[in-house]
């Protein structure tokens, strides 16, 4: 079964778009984002919202992945190192 859009066709001029470099934007009525802003902005993933900090998370990794992270993560620590890689992984999906 395919999903029909019910949308009218979009009127926007993408190769235009796409040529368009940063400088030629127009941002003069797109207001300033404050400090206030900020401090009343939630992170969200897929809509939800993420609680702040770290959560506790009981994970079984293979010995191998594991050994490899411990000789690895120096003065920063094990649970920082991976923490970090993980992030890393998320930047580039």
């Amino acid at each position: 079964m395919s999903k029909r859009s019910i949308s009218p066709r979009s009127e926007t001029d993408w190769a235009r778009l796409r040529s368009m470099k940063d400088e030629d934007v127009d941002f003069s009525d797109i207001p300033e984002i404050t400090e206030g802003d900020m401090d009343q902005a939630v992170l969200r993933v897929g809509g939800k919202p993420v609680p702040e900090g770290k959560s506790f998370v009981g994970v079984l990794l293979d010995s191998d992945v594991l050994e490899h992270f411990r000789r690895r993560a120096g003065e920063d620590g094990l649970q920082e190192l991976i923490n970090r890689t993980l992030r890393a992984s998320m930047a580039r999906a």
